[in-house]
Order: structure tokens, then sequence, then C-alpha cells
């Protein structure tokens, strides 16, 4: 007869060491008591010791490991609150229940407000009631830690957030035009037969808004912003997409309407596949200064102003022409027409985001369109940066503050003379 497999007991799981409590008393008999109440009370979780002055309970604290402090407010060398904020002062993370023989209901308020994570009157704590809030002093103290910690973390996400986005600004920043070029190529700044202005003001890190003017040959350039909806971070991505796009296509499509239409499709390819939807307004013009006009094509872009300082008059380009198509990268079929527009020598072509009148006065009243056509014939003869600065100053005023809720871009091109037209 075979004798029974023995059996194996698992090892009792091992307890968790008692939390050492510091109980800064000088009363003997109610330092006595407090271990009684613990011990009746099960609270065989505390390790209960004393301190019997203030200087004593600090030294204690500071050179040996304890998990909570019990502490009476009068003391031989400590009273009143004071005792209370010493020792929360030098260590802070010790959770600390005061045990006053004070039954002040202001003194308890402004303890617990101060840190205290609680305030029971000696003579009115039973043993439960005492070991019930030293459990939730350790599990506060806990949270707070935790809290802590999350806080910590977050602050180090934010920081890190922020340093990523500082950069973006500063790569957005290098994709705008830092020097412009000259018509003719050989021609100086201030003898370029057209002459290019801007002001950028992003309404957060990074922007929506996007321009850049390219030599097409000579005498021809291509001029091209862009507002993305909405700002911040994945406008300004999308921005950088419209970037790339419009660069590799520029040079070899000179038709303004192809190429919003070749820019439209690529980048709805792009968009269909994100989660949500996405789009741009963006208007392109292909000015050349041997010539008495230039072609356009507006993707749901507000109508840039011509600026006509022989006769005094400013038209916005939609009254020239009206023919516009939709936002890009709504409908990856959309097919953008090409308007033209006469150009005399001194006339001028300003674009702008709505960014620019869409803000509004303290009333809710918009800037609007209507307002800005104003304020351009009223400095129609002024040179364009003083012509932007003022318009800027102009819907700040209306505004009342200096802040733009959305981005806001400015270019101003400007034919300052005709030139030969060489290929």
């Amino acid at each position: 007869m075979t004798n029974p497999p023995a059996t194996t007991e698992a090892p009792p799981a091992a307890q968790a060491a008692p939390l050492r409590v510091l109980v800064i008393e000088d009363n003997l008999v109610d330092a006595r008591l407090i271990q009684i109440m613990v011990n009746d009370a099960g609270g065989e979780a505390f390790e209960i010791e004393r301190a019997d002055r203030l200087s004593s309970g600090l030294e204690r604290l500071a050179t040996e490991n304890f998990g909570m402090v019990l502490l009476d407010l009068s003391l031989p060398d400590s009273h009143g609150l004071g005792t209370f904020a010493r020792v929360h002062q030098e260590f802070p993370r010790i959770p600390i229940i005061v045990m006053s023989g004070l039954d002040d209901e202001r003194v308890a308020v402004n303890a617990v407000h101060e840190g205290a994570q609680d305030y029971l009157v000696k003579g009115q704590v039973s043993g439960p009631l005492l070991v019930r809030a030293m459990r939730y002093a350790m599990e506060r103290m806990r949270t707070a830690d935790q809290l802590s910690r999350y806080a910590e973390e977050l602050r180090a996400r934010n920081k890190q957030m922020e340093a990523d986005f500082n950069m973006a600004r500063e790569i957005q920043q290098v994709f705008l035009p830092q020097q412009y070029p000259t018509f003719p190529r050989a021609a100086s700044l201030e003898k370029s037969a057209l002459q290019f202005y801007h002001r950028y003001i992003p309404a957060a890190a990074v922007g929506g808004d996007f321009f850049t003017v390219y030599p097409l040959n000579n005498t021809t350039a291509g001029v091209f912003m862009c507002d993305v909806m909405g700002h911040g971070m994945r406008a300004a991505l999308v921005t950088a997409i419209l970037r790339g796009l419009v660069e590799q296509l520029m040079p070899i499509t000179w038709d303004a309407g192809k190429l919003l239409t070749d820019v439209n499709h690529s980048l709805h390819t792009i968009l269909r596949r994100t989660d949500q939807p996405m789009m741009s307004t963006a208007f392109y013009m292909v000015i050349d200064c041997a010539s008495s006009e230039f072609q356009f094509a507006n993707a749901g872009h507000p109508s840039p102003l011509r600026v006509r300082r022989g006769d005094g008059t400013v038209t916005a380009l939609r009254k020239i022409d009206a023919r516009h198509g939709p936002a890009l990268g709504l409908f990856g079929e959309s097919i953008y027409p090409t308007c033209r527009c006469p150009l005399d020598s001194g006339d001028a072509i300003l674009i702008f985001t709505d960014g620019l009148y869409e803000a509004n006065a303290p009333n809710d009243e918009e800037y609007g369109l209507d307002r800005l056509l104003n304020a351009v014939k009223q400095r129609v003869q002024l040179p364009i940066p003083r012509l932007f600065d003022e318009l800027l100053q102009d819907v700040q005023t209306f505004t009342g503050t200096a802040e733009f809720h959305d981005d806001v871009c400015l270019l101003g091109v400007e034919l300052t003379q005709r030139c030969d037209k060489v290929r």
C-alpha cells in the first residue's frame, strides 16, 4: 500500500512591516492612552513611538524613518499652530494628525487648511476613530503623492511639447521667404520690377497660414498663399504638406488654375485617409513684369485687392473675375479656372488671410471685408509696408486688443515698372 503524496502548503504571505508613528506629546499619560487605543482598535499596522519635545521630535524625524506624526500643539518648547507649521515645513511628505486638548473649530479649520490630515480633540476620540483617521491619512497622502507624480510627469511632457512647438515655429519661420527674388534676376532689391512685402502673425506657436514667392523665369514670379483650417500643430503639418506640393509643381505648372487643380488632387488623396476633415483655402497667381496682366486662381480664399495708385481705386479680384473653386482638399476632382487681370506700373496686389478681417470688437461686431476695403482706399497712396502696419493697427484699435485669435498673413506684390521679357 502506497502512502498518499505529501501536500505542500503555500508559505504564508509576508506581512508588511508596521508603520512607525511618532507621537510628539509631552504628557506621558496621553501618550500611553494613544498607544492603548491604537492597540485595542486592531492597529497592529502601526508602531507607536514617542518624543516629549518638538526639538527632539524634529531630530528623530530627521534621522529616523517615520511614516506618520501625531502632534500635540502645546509642548514645553512650542505652542499653537506654529508647532504644526514647523513640523510640516521641515517634513512636508509626512502626514500629520493634530491631537490637541483645545476644542476650537477655528484652530482645527486652520490646521487642516495649512496641511494637517486631521484635527482630533483629546478626550473625544475613541480607538476605532483614531485608527480610522490614521488609515485615511495614509491613503490621502498616497493619493497626494500619486497626484504629485502625475503633475510632475505632466509638467515634463508639457515642457517637451513646448520645446517641440518652439522648434516647429522656428522651422516654419524658416519656410517663409527670407529674401525675395528680383526681376530681372540681375536687378538689385531696390531696382526690382516686382517688389514683395509681407506681415505674418501666427495666433499660436505654429500657424496654418503659409505663402511663398518663386521665380519662374527672369521676369515671372509664382505667388502662393494658403490658410489651413484651424491653427496649431495639425494645421502646421498640413501647411508643410502644401508647401512641398506647391514647390514641386510650381516650376513645371505655369497655369494658375492647373496648379491648384493638381495640388488639390494630391492633397485630397492624402487627407481622405485621416479621421478628421481638413481643408485649406489658397490663392495662386503668376505675374510677369514684362506683360500688362497677370493670371490667378482661387480656392475659396478671401479675394485679394488690386490697388491702382494711378486713379486711386481699390478693387477685389472677384469683381474682375468671380470664378472661384472650393477650398483645397474637399473634393478630389475639382477643376480651378484660370482668371486674368490687367496690371499697370504702380499697381499692387494685396493678398491676405481671413484672420485679418474676422477679428471681433468687444461687442462681437466683426471688422469685416467692407471695413478692410475702405481702410485700404483711405491709404491707397501709402507705401505697402506702411499700409500694412496701419491696417493692422486699425484692426487692433477696432478690437481693443493687440492679439489676433486667428493667424494673420498679408502679402503685397507691387509692379514698379515694366521690364523686357527674357526667357
